[in-house]
Protein backbone atom coordinates (compact mmCIF):
# COMPACT_ATOMS: atom_id res chain seq x y z
CA UNK A 1 0.00 0.00 0.00
CA UNK A 2 1.38 3.46 -0.84
CA UNK A 3 2.18 5.64 2.26
CA UNK A 4 -0.67 7.88 2.17
CA UNK A 5 -1.47 9.67 5.22
CA UNK A 6 -1.44 6.96 8.05
CA UNK A 7 -1.84 3.81 5.91
CA UNK A 8 1.45 3.08 6.66
CA UNK A 9 0.90 1.50 9.83
CA UNK A 10 -1.83 -0.30 7.80
CA UNK A 11 -2.54 -3.59 6.39
CA UNK A 12 -5.01 -4.41 3.88
CA UNK A 13 -5.26 -8.41 3.28
CA UNK A 14 -7.40 -9.78 0.10
CA UNK A 15 -8.93 -12.76 1.42
CA UNK A 16 -11.12 -14.77 -1.16
CA UNK A 17 -12.04 -18.40 -1.68
CA UNK A 18 -12.05 -20.10 -5.47
CA UNK A 19 -12.63 -22.41 -7.00
CA UNK A 20 -9.80 -25.24 -8.75
CA UNK A 21 -11.13 -23.38 -12.15
CA UNK A 22 -11.26 -19.75 -10.74
CA UNK A 23 -14.49 -19.04 -9.90
CA UNK A 24 -15.41 -17.31 -6.59
CA UNK A 25 -19.23 -17.93 -6.99
CA UNK A 26 -21.85 -19.87 -9.43
CA UNK A 27 -23.52 -17.86 -11.98
CA UNK A 28 -26.72 -17.28 -9.35
CA UNK A 29 -24.03 -16.14 -7.04
CA UNK A 30 -24.34 -19.30 -4.68
CA UNK A 31 -21.85 -20.58 -2.73
CA UNK A 32 -23.02 -23.96 -1.18
CA UNK A 33 -20.01 -25.20 -3.12
CA UNK A 34 -17.78 -24.39 -0.26
CA UNK A 35 -19.92 -26.43 2.73
CA UNK A 36 -19.66 -29.91 0.84
CA UNK A 37 -17.82 -32.35 2.04
CA UNK A 38 -14.82 -33.58 0.19
CA UNK A 39 -12.04 -35.85 0.99
CA UNK A 40 -9.72 -35.72 3.70
CA UNK A 41 -6.59 -35.17 2.72
CA UNK A 42 -4.07 -36.82 5.69
CA UNK A 43 -1.01 -34.47 5.22
CA UNK A 44 -3.09 -31.37 5.42
CA UNK A 45 -3.20 -29.28 8.88
CA UNK A 46 -6.12 -28.81 10.99
CA UNK A 47 -7.57 -25.58 12.85
CA UNK A 48 -8.70 -25.91 16.40
CA UNK A 49 -11.96 -23.47 17.32
CA UNK A 50 -9.40 -21.61 19.83
CA UNK A 51 -7.05 -21.47 16.53
CA UNK A 52 -9.65 -20.09 14.68
CA UNK A 53 -11.08 -17.51 16.98
CA UNK A 54 -7.25 -16.44 18.32
CA UNK A 55 -6.81 -15.47 14.22
CA UNK A 56 -9.63 -13.76 13.58
CA UNK A 57 -9.58 -11.24 16.97
CA UNK A 58 -6.58 -10.48 15.11
CA UNK A 59 -8.80 -8.75 12.28
CA UNK A 60 -9.59 -5.00 13.50
CA UNK A 61 -12.23 -4.38 10.39
CA UNK A 62 -13.73 -6.11 7.60
CA UNK A 63 -14.81 -4.32 4.02
CA UNK A 64 -16.93 -5.85 1.37
CA UNK A 65 -19.19 -5.37 -1.10
CA UNK A 66 -23.07 -5.98 -1.06
CA UNK A 67 -23.39 -9.39 -2.39
CA UNK A 68 -20.47 -10.67 0.24
CA UNK A 69 -22.60 -8.59 2.86
CA UNK A 70 -26.07 -10.59 1.57
CA UNK A 71 -24.74 -14.25 1.79
CA UNK A 72 -23.09 -12.85 5.26
CA UNK A 73 -26.73 -12.58 6.52
CA UNK A 74 -27.41 -15.38 4.90
CA UNK A 75 -25.04 -17.46 6.83
CA UNK A 76 -25.52 -15.58 10.19
CA UNK A 77 -23.13 -13.21 9.65
CA UNK A 78 -20.15 -15.07 10.53
CA UNK A 79 -17.15 -11.27 11.26
CA UNK A 80 -19.19 -10.96 14.79
CA UNK A 81 -18.31 -8.03 16.41
CA UNK A 82 -15.58 -7.03 13.99
CA UNK A 83 -16.39 -3.79 12.58
CA UNK A 84 -17.45 -4.14 9.35
CA UNK A 85 -17.75 -1.62 6.11
CA UNK A 86 -20.09 -2.71 3.06
CA UNK A 87 -19.22 -0.08 0.23
CA UNK A 88 -22.35 -0.17 -1.99
CA UNK A 89 -24.24 2.37 -3.30
CA UNK A 90 -27.62 0.50 -2.44
CA UNK A 91 -29.26 0.99 0.60
CA UNK A 92 -29.07 -2.11 2.41
CA UNK A 93 -31.01 -3.38 6.11
CA UNK A 94 -28.26 -2.62 8.97
CA UNK A 95 -28.64 -6.05 10.95
CA UNK A 96 -25.64 -4.41 13.93
CA UNK A 97 -24.19 -1.80 15.40
CA UNK A 98 -20.92 -2.78 13.75
CA UNK A 99 -21.80 -2.31 10.09
CA UNK A 100 -21.29 0.87 8.50
CA UNK A 101 -21.83 1.61 4.36
CA UNK A 102 -19.95 3.42 2.05
CA UNK A 103 -20.29 4.54 -1.33
CA UNK A 104 -17.42 6.95 -2.47
CA UNK A 105 -13.55 6.90 -3.51
CA UNK A 106 -12.20 3.60 -2.22
CA UNK A 107 -8.31 5.84 -1.42
CA UNK A 108 -10.40 8.10 1.47
CA UNK A 109 -12.45 5.10 2.69
CA UNK A 110 -8.70 3.75 2.85
CA UNK A 111 -6.59 6.23 4.44
CA UNK A 112 -8.89 8.64 5.59
CA UNK A 113 -11.70 6.56 7.48
CA UNK A 114 -10.19 2.86 7.73
CA UNK A 115 -6.40 3.74 8.23
CA UNK A 116 -6.14 5.85 11.36
CA UNK A 117 -8.72 3.53 13.52
CA UNK A 118 -7.92 0.03 12.40
CA UNK A 119 -4.08 -1.98 11.47
CA UNK A 120 -5.71 -5.36 10.08
CA UNK A 121 -8.12 -4.44 7.38
CA UNK A 122 -9.19 -7.41 5.79
CA UNK A 123 -10.99 -7.18 2.20
CA UNK A 124 -13.24 -10.65 1.92
CA UNK A 125 -15.20 -9.55 -1.27
CA UNK A 126 -17.24 -9.58 -3.88
CA UNK A 127 -14.95 -9.64 -7.24
CA UNK A 128 -15.65 -6.14 -8.36
CA UNK A 129 -14.38 -4.34 -4.95
CA UNK A 130 -11.55 -6.61 -4.60
CA UNK A 131 -10.35 -5.95 -8.32
CA UNK A 132 -11.21 -2.51 -7.69
CA UNK A 133 -8.71 -2.07 -4.40
CA UNK A 134 -6.11 -4.22 -6.60
CA UNK A 135 -6.29 -1.74 -9.38
CA UNK A 136 -5.63 1.52 -7.47
CA UNK A 137 -2.92 -0.59 -5.39
CA UNK A 138 -4.58 -0.73 -2.17
CA UNK A 139 -3.72 -4.32 -1.71
CA UNK A 140 -0.83 -5.27 1.01
CA UNK A 141 -1.38 -9.28 0.96
CA UNK A 142 -3.26 -11.74 -1.22
CA UNK A 143 -4.57 -14.80 0.84
CA UNK A 144 -5.79 -17.08 -1.89
CA UNK A 145 -7.73 -20.49 -0.91
CA UNK A 146 -8.05 -22.65 -3.94
CA UNK A 147 -11.36 -25.13 -3.03
CA UNK A 148 -11.08 -28.61 -4.21
CA UNK A 149 -14.04 -28.47 -6.81
CA UNK A 150 -14.40 -27.49 -10.66
CA UNK A 151 -17.37 -25.22 -11.17
CA UNK A 152 -16.85 -24.93 -14.80
CA UNK A 153 -18.84 -21.55 -15.06
CA UNK A 154 -19.70 -18.91 -12.84
CA UNK A 155 -18.54 -15.22 -11.09
CA UNK A 156 -14.56 -15.12 -12.37
CA UNK A 157 -12.37 -14.67 -9.54
CA UNK A 158 -10.25 -11.62 -11.17
CA UNK A 159 -12.15 -9.82 -14.18
CA UNK A 160 -9.63 -8.84 -17.58
CA UNK A 161 -9.36 -5.41 -17.00
CA UNK A 162 -6.00 -5.92 -14.15
CA UNK A 163 -2.71 -4.80 -15.30
CA UNK A 164 0.39 -7.25 -14.84
CA UNK A 165 1.57 -7.14 -11.75
CA UNK A 166 4.43 -9.39 -9.46
CA UNK A 167 3.59 -10.89 -6.17
CA UNK A 168 6.24 -12.81 -3.72
CA UNK A 169 4.37 -15.73 -2.44
CA UNK A 170 5.30 -15.83 1.40
CA UNK A 171 3.37 -19.36 2.86
CA UNK A 172 1.72 -22.35 1.61
CA UNK A 173 -0.73 -24.27 3.84
CA UNK A 174 -2.71 -27.27 2.68
CA UNK A 175 -5.68 -28.31 5.25
CA UNK A 176 -7.19 -31.47 5.57
CA UNK A 177 -10.13 -30.66 4.21
CA UNK A 178 -8.37 -30.27 1.16
CA UNK A 179 -8.29 -26.51 0.51
CA UNK A 180 -5.20 -24.86 0.02
CA UNK A 181 -4.44 -21.64 1.21
CA UNK A 182 -1.54 -19.33 -0.33
CA UNK A 183 -0.42 -16.24 0.72
CA UNK A 184 1.22 -12.99 -1.28
CA UNK A 185 2.90 -9.78 -0.52
CA UNK A 186 3.53 -7.72 -3.38
CA UNK A 187 6.58 -8.20 -5.00
CA UNK A 188 9.27 -5.36 -4.54
CA UNK A 189 11.57 -6.31 -7.61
Amino acid sequence: MSSEGNATRSRVTLHVVSSLDGFIARKDNSVSWLEAKGSVYEAGVSISEEEAATFLKAIDCYVLGSRTYEHALELGWPYGDTPTVVVTGTKLPSIRNTVEFYSGDLKTLLYEKLAPRYRNIWLVGGAMLSQRFLELGLVDEIRLTIAPVLLGDGLRLFGGSLTEQRWALKNVVAYRNGFVELSYSLSTA
